[in-house]
């Protein structure tokens, strides 16, 4: 069977851009992108489009959609899943859907992918590396009525089922759900593949597909800040202050003692 997967993809600040150039808007409550330094696709959709590559590669066969909500820029993720080996792009470019939490964000996402039609498997990265909320995917899942696997560290389908370990703190626990599913992929799957010249030029003469939330018969109020369920009361980067006081004593008992009074005072214990 040649099954149809969606990708679901964010494009995200670059994670390696130094403390020192990230500013936060506090009015607008948003971060202030760095200046000369272009946001990438989230690692971990990386990885996620990596896991419906290795699918497609042993079964032989299959469609592959790498989905985004975002602005035109976000076009640029999805065309690393493209270079990478991926069908088809698919962007959700409306005003009314950004600045959404992970539920408004998931429902556009929901009602794109019943747009698509017949999806056998909607694969995500474990979290965005960016906010660290990790609830979209699931959401996806609760909102289409389909079974799903949590941050896994492998993803093979077979007769119909796909099975996945689930990373737990100190083990791994083998998960299998029937078809249709929605699965989030940890880094511990591996490294995304590396696409090669011919692949990038390729993936830049790739249409991508841009719909609205009208296209998904979604209204303004439903959508994007909208239609959140998180409230945002502030953003700001904290001021951290180190202080250091040495512990003086003639003996180790002492100065125990000296730092146990300390921290009472302190009200620390």
């Amino acid at each position: 069977m040649a099954l149809n997967i969606v990708c679901c993809v964010k494009q995200v600040p670059d994670p390696e851009t130094p403390a020192s150039a990230f500013k936060v808007d506090e009015g607008a409550k948003k971060v202030i992108p760095a200046p000369g330094i272009s946001p990438v696709i989230s690692q971990f959709d990386a990885i996620a489009v990596e896991a419906a590559l290795r699918i497609r590669d042993a079964k032989g066969e299959g469609k592959i959609t790498v989905l985004s909500l975002g602005p035109q820029s976000a076009r640029d993720a999805i065309k690393v899943g493209l270079a990478m080996g991926a069908d088809e792009g698919l962007l959700l470019d409306d005003a009314a859907l950004f600045d959404g939490d992970g539920y408004s964000t998931a429902l556009a996402l929901s009602e794109a992918i019943k747009k698509i039609g017949s999806v056998d498997l909607v694969l995500c990265g474990r979290q965005a590396v960016d906010w660290d909320f990790g609830v979209t995917g699931l959401a996806i899942a609760e909102l289409l009525g389909l079974p799903s696997i949590s941050i896994t560290r492998s993803v093979t389908v077979t007769d119909g089922k796909v099975q996945g370990d689930r990373v737990l703190g100190d083990s791994y626990e083998k998960v299998e759900v029937p078809l249709p599913a929605v699965i989030t992929v940890s880094n511990e799957l591996g490294e995304p593949r590396y696409p090669k010249l011919p692949q990038i030029m390729a993936a830049a003469r790739k249409q991508v597909t841009v719909w609205t939330a009208a296209d998904l018969g979604l209204s303004a109020d439903q959508v994007g800040k909208a239609g959140a369920r998180l409230i945002l009361e502030r953003l700001f980067v904290p001021e951290v202050e180190g202080k250091c006081e040495f512990i003086e004593g003639d003996t180790p008992e002492e100065m125990a003692a000296t730092l146990a009074r300390k921290l009472r005072e302190a009200k620390l214990i």
